[in-house]
């Protein structure tokens, strides 16, 4: 199947890039592996999307997909197996299907790495959050617990100081990846609470969370919360490609302010290219700069 731009991955980035394309009069095919709307869809509640006051993530990004669609985005399902250069662009290969294109737009996010427990995915959105500022806000005056010890759980604690009641910090080892004056920083202030030598073993709620186990240098003990913030890292996932393609160390994908990859017709966006801040806006600028990209180079 032939085409003018694929675009792997149907999230907020994937989605908006598909807007653009297909304005422009670029026959376009996304491929999804699992859902449109990718990990934005899971967010129970969004407040800090413009437009709207509160939105699920699956409302909005159902619109986006709809607006998407209403403009010439066809979305096929598979997981790319295989991204592959040609004489006249790239093969892209699932299981059930090769397409071909001039040029291919990257979007498929990235996991954040969870913690492997029971019900962890059914609590995900209900009381469970990947995300500390966007999913913070509807946790003011509760009991929450964040699980990490890089920067970003620290960033986390510390804005969730701000509106939680107690916040407890579960870190599996007595030492912080983030930085001693960061961490020095959070051990001053009266609503956190640091358990090292800590690992959540069990999850505890049907419809919500209710309360996590908590195995603190071999013993354990239950705490009653309304909300676990898990920051343990993400995991950029870029092993379908099979060329070079320059990423910094932690394997996110590098371009340039106008989504350009080290590959020429080989653009990037969202979640899995390098960058200091991932909220759904930021990753539908990013696509909309990519579709801009396959436009201005038609």
């Amino acid at each position: 199947m032939k085409s003018d731009v694929i675009i792997i991955g149907a999230g907020p980035a994937g989605l908006t890039a598909g807007i653009f394309t297909c304005r422009a009069g670029l026959k376009s095919i996304c491929i999804e592996k699992l859902s449109i709307g990718g990990q934005a869809s899971l967010s129970y509640d969004i407040a800090n999307y413009p437009g709207f006051d509160s939105i699920s993530g699956f409302d909005l990004t159902d619109k986006m997909a709809k607006q998407a669609e209403k403009n010439g985005l066809k979305f096929v399902w598979g997981t790319v197996n295989s991204l592959e250069k040609s004489k006249n662009g790239f093969v892209v290969k699932t299981a059930n299907e090769i397409y071909n294109s001039k040029k291919v737009i990257i979007a498929c996010g990235c996991k954040t790495r969870k913690l492997g427990l029971e019900n962890e995915e059914k609590l995900t959105g209900r009381g469970i959050s990947y995300c500390a500022s966007c999913d913070g806000s509807f946790f003011k005056n509760k009991i929450v617990a964040v699980v990490g010890g890089g920067n970003t759980a620290i960033e986390d604690v510390e804005y969730l100081s701000r509106l939680a009641k107690k916040i407890f910090l579960i870190n599996r080892s007595k030492h912080f990846k983030a930085g001693e004056f960061a961490v020095n920083n959070i051990k001053k202030l009266n609503n956190v609470e640091i358990l090292t030598d800590a690992q959540v073993k069990k999850l505890y709620g049907n419809e919500k969370l209710e309360a996590i186990l908590v195995n603190i240098d071999g013993n354990e003990v239950k705490y009653d919360i309304d909300g676990l913030f898990i920051a343990i890292g993400y995991e950029p996932d870029i092993s379908f490609i099979k060329f070079d393609i320059k990423t910094n160390p932690a394997g996110y994908i590098i371009v340039d302010d106008n989504m350009h990859t080290s590959v020429k017709n080989l653009y990037a966006c969202g979640d899995i290219i390098s960058k200091d801040f991932r909220q759904i806006v930021v990753a539908c600028a990013d696509g909309a700069k990519a579709g801009n990209s396959c436009i201005g180079e038609k």
